[in-house]
């Protein structure tokens, strides 16, 4: 086994793993860390076979692993979340482009768990279909559906979101 081969990958695709994370653990950047950490460990023992393209592996245990922390966090109960009072603060310049992704992780952590792992993989790390349902274990249909289904839940979140603070200025 090459340890340094598994250094290499580990310093240059950490930030673009760690971004996955993130938006596969809605916005928990302690979260996204600990799931990163827990696969990397979980690979490293097996990085002789799968070296030549680790890549897709990494993407697709990461998406393995978020799943199952949200099926062990629904057995516990329910956290409630912070609430603004009144709609967001409206700002102008290079702040709203940070309220805007504020807006669209937020939104991403309101959709169902493979929905969401859809999306990511699909438009954040611009996966094709098939490399997708193949991280997935799913069939290509299963991902153009949930694609589809979860882009229009974005919409009207999103459009919600821009209703509510229109109203409120």
């Amino acid at each position: 086994m090459s340890e340094a081969e598994f250094t290499d990958f580990v310093t240059h695709r950490s930030p673009a793993l760690l971004r996955t994370a993130y938006l596969l653990c809605a916005g928990d950047h302690a979260a996204a860390e600990d799931l990163l950490q827990e696969v990397l460990e979980r690979v490293y023992p097996r990085w002789r076979r799968i070296r030549r393209q680790p890549e897709p592996y990494v993407r697709a245990a990461l998406t393995n692993a978020a799943t199952n922390r949200w099926r062990r966090r629904g057995r516990r109960p329910a956290e409630s979340p912070l609430e603004w009072e009144g709609a967001p603060p409206q700002v102008a310049g290079p702040e709203q482009r940070v309220l805007d992704r504020d807006q669209v992780v937020q939104a991403l952590g309101t959709l169902p768990p493979r929905m969401r792992a859809v999306l990511v993989l699909r438009y954040f790390d611009d996966l094709s279909e098939a490399d997708t349902a193949a991280a997935l274990r799913c069939g290509v249909g299963t991902v153009k559906s949930q694609a589809s289904r979860g882009l229009a839940r974005l919409r009207e979140l999103m459009t919600t979101n821009d209703t509510t603070a229109s109203r409120s200025t």
